[in-house]
């Protein structure tokens, strides 16, 4: 009897494992009842520091953000330190101009070999009215109770201390490239450690930036003991490819510094929104956080910080109860190591006619057909959603609300797909003999790993663990289950996060990779999946969770104030023309913006002329004619237009007469523009992803305390540049005149664009001060 149920508690062996691996990624429980002994870190005392924070939105040039300035230099005074404030000019090389205001304080080591920087940024995301409570609030209140519970421990320091809250990130990593570039303490620093968050949940990953190998920032990361380590080296593989960057990227790229970032990103679909606030950060990510700077500050403020660099790579990738790495070495000796076991392991089994040759080649048939049709299933799902349920599109993260729930219907369609297809046997021990195709396929992969790809080598180790299952089989001609188990520790530890890890990270678009790393899981896991009984009702069960999880999708799909339909509406006034429009990015206007668009708008192409750089491409869809009201534009004052040998030299004083925050100027013409100076400074040369050149843009520049734009650059004799000024003020909804209602509370301001906007267009030239426009 107990062998004949023995499938059931292996089920409930990798169940239990399976939830194991999730439950320790990050502290299950914070002190919610009463805040943690002064000597320890706080998450109660941390979080009100977030509620004061994220009250309300405090974008640069917002009128909240002086009130975050002094509340920072507040609270390092209350620390007994002496902040320091650090205001001046950036231009990136992608062209966003802003002032920015960073501030920080210094703690002095006893011998510092180099000086930590605890990093995060206090300015929220500008045009979506979010109130910044994960990004960054969560960060700023991480390090500052952090650094209490060390000063209140009196700790001795070796390395000097660098609190630094930088600005203007959100915008083009400003505040990070005028401490770099321009700060006496830049000089000093040996290490980073930058906190951020791209959600509102989940656990905090780790993401490194090194400058040269990572095997010393590898090692110093193991040696420092974080409780919850969750990191891998394939995630900064993927990440170096995507359009994000943080702080730390310039002080990589401009400072030659490395260092460590930190960010949970679940619950992405709230990133940069409105819904970014106190009650929807959970308090378990910020525990994360929390343990990940305490157990780092004790080992990084005694650590010689100059050793920290290495020519070596590692792979490195994080499991219950610990982190591993091992040399880049060692990745094509264990893709060759498998791939001798495996053929070693086949031949003895052939030899010995527990495997069969016929069986072995036609294992290639499931295989191929299960990452077809799971495959296939799961693409269908990502691409009907949007045929489905069209409104979804408008969350540009790719997240929606109810995305985990289409995360969980493909993984038990997928397994309920394995099931169905492997449910016949054809020999005995037919799933012994069906391994061999799924490891083959796994040798390929991983040589195209190693090959391009090497951070995700280790992904070769579960593979190994199922090649030794094989291999236990052949040598005694028997199944053994516990040592199954035991070699599906790697599959289980390595593989299964990965599954919804991919989703999560990159959008409901990655769907039928997770569906087929699901079936690559499986396939290493044939030596017990494979041999369970009643593979039918397996199947069916599972097409039966996958369907009810479609179901409560569906039952979620709608919008409610709590899950919001993002929109966008803005009011757009081409001076040259002396007409006005309505705009939206809505692919759908929904009720609130129709009012204004009408049943039946036009296509907005023509105000796309001037492309606006968008992190998901965003322009604008549908516009309307709109009433002209009279805007008062900038003054716009050629103070130098001078011919000097064969070059002609401009500068360009554009002044505000109404308040705005945002202003874009484009190069209509190819004219080569030189010696392009804005506000006294000239572009930097380190590289970033953030605020990317988008068609003819030359520069955008965020308004604060409604400082002129002051720009010069010098082209040659005989041409003539065409410049266009576009005006942005962030207050459309504020605007009385414009008569837009309050949104609904079932939506907010679509976020990574230029919304709620009153905008107005015309040409860079000597003008009156004012625009006359009769309404």
């Amino acid at each position: 009897m107990k062998k004949k149920f023995t499938y059931l508690y292996e089920a409930l062996f990798l169940i239990l494992l399976i939830g194991l691996v999730f439950y320790r990624q990050m502290p299950q429980t914070y002190d919610d009842q009463e805040p943690a002994p002064l000597a320890e870190f706080s998450t109660q005392r941390a979080l009100e520091k977030v509620q004061y924070l994220s009250k309300r939105p405090h974008y640069v040039g917002s009128d909240d953000h002086p009130r975050i300035q002094k509340y920072l230099q507040q609270e390092l005074k209350a620390l007994g330190l002496e902040p320091q404030l650090q205001r001046g000019f950036t231009l990136t090389e992608k062209g966003t101009l802003v002032e920015a205001t960073n501030i920080m304080a210094r703690i002095k080591g006893q011998k510092s070999t180099k000086a930590l920087v605890l990093l995060s940024h206090y300015d929220s995301a500008p045009h979506s009215k979010s109130l910044g409570a994960s990004d960054d609030a969560s960060g700023v209140a991480t390090l500052l109770e952090s650094v209490r519970a060390l000063l209140y421990n009196k700790t001795p320091l070796q390395n000097d201390l660098i609190l630094l809250f930088t600005d203007a990130e959100e915008l083009g990593l400003n505040g990070a490239a005028l401490f770099v570039t321009q700060h006496d303490w830049a000089k000093d620093v040996g290490l980073v450690i930058n906190f951020e968050a791209r959600g509102t949940s989940g656990p905090s990953m780790m993401l490194m930036e090194t400058t040269h190998g990572n095997r010393a920032m590898v090692e110093a990361f193991a040696a420092a003991q974080t409780p919850y380590p969750v990191s891998n080296s394939l995630m900064y593989s993927i990440y170096k490819m995507l359009p994000n960057d943080t702080d730390l990227t310039v002080f990589r790229e401009a400072g030659k510094i490395q260092g460590y970032n930190f960010a949970f990103i679940d619950s992405h679909y709230n990133y940069h929104t409105a819904q970014d606030h106190y009650a929807n950060l959970s308090p378990l990510s910020l525990a994360h956080q929390g343990s990940y700077v305490m157990a780092l500050l004790t080992h990084f403020t005694q650590r010689d910080l100059r050793t920290l660099e290495h020519p070596e790579e590692d792979v490195y990738f994080s499991i219950p109860f610990g982190f591993v790495h091992y040399p880049f070495a060692w990745n094509w000796p264990l893709v060759l190591l498998t791939a001798i076991l495996l053929f070693t392991f086949t031949f003895i089994g052939l030899g010995k006619h527990v495997l069969r040759i016929d069986e072995v080649v036609k294992g290639f048939i499931p295989l191929v057909l299960t990452l077809l049709v799971a495959g296939l299933v799961a693409w269908g799902i990502a691409t009907l959603l949007p045929w489905i349920y069209p409104d979804a599109t408008t969350i540009l993260q790719g997240f929606t609300y109810n995305g985990h729930d289409y995360i969980h219907a493909c993984i038990a369609l997928t397994l309920g797909i394995c099931f169905w297809i492997y449910r016949k046997e054809t020999s005995r021990f037919a799933e012994m003999n069906r391994l061999f195709a799924g490891l083959f396929l796994w040798i390929i992969l991983g040589m195209g790993l190693a090959w391009k790809l090497p951070g995700a080598s280790f992904l070769l180790l579960p593979v190994l663990g199922s090649t030794l299952m094989l291999g236990a089989f052949v040598l005694t001609q028997q199944s053994k289950g516990l040592w199954n188990l035991i070699m599906a520790l790697p599959a289980l530890f390595l593989l299964v996060p990965l599954i919804p890890l991919f989703p999560v990270g990159l959008g409901l678009k990655i769907l039928p990779g997770a569906a087929v790393l699901t079936v690559l899981t499986f396939v290493l896991l044939l030596p017990i999946l494979g041999a369970f009984p009643y593979k039918s009702r397996w199947a069916f069960v599972c097409l039966l969770i996958g369907i009810a999880f479609l179901g409560k999708a569906h039952w979620n799909a709608s919008f409610t104030s709590a899950k919001a339909r993002p929109n966008s509406l803005l009011y757009v006034f081409d001076a040259s023309q002396k007409k006005a429009y309505w705009t939206t990015y809505d692919e759908r206007p929904d009720a609130w913006n129709q009012a204004f668009l009408s049943k039946q708008p036009q296509s907005a192409a023509p105000l796309n002329r001037n492309a606006l750089y968008s992190k998901y491409g965003t322009a604008f869809r549908w516009m309307h004619p709109a009433p002209v009201y009279a805007l008062k534009g900038p003054s716009i004052v050629f103070e130098r237009d001078t011919v000097k040998g064969n070059r002609r030299f401009y500068q360009i004083r554009i002044t505000p007469q109404r308040r705005v925050n945002r202003y874009d100027i484009f190069l209509k013409n190819q004219v080569p523009l030189a010696h392009v100076k804005a506000n006294g400074v000239r572009p930097l040369t380190y590289t970033s992803k953030i605020g990317g050149q988008a068609s003819h843009k030359l520069l955008s520049y965020y308004v604060t305390r409604n400082q002129p734009l002051v720009f010069s650059f010098d082209v040659p004799v005989g041409v003539e540049p065409q410049l266009e000024l576009m005006e942005s003020s962030f207050d459309l909804l504020e605007q009385p005149r414009m008569g837009v209602p309050p949104r609904p509370k079932n939506t907010l301001p679509m976020p990574f664009v230029l919304n709620d906007a009153v905008v107005l267009i015309q040409p860079v030239r000597p003008t009156p001060p004012a625009i006359l426009a009769q309404p």
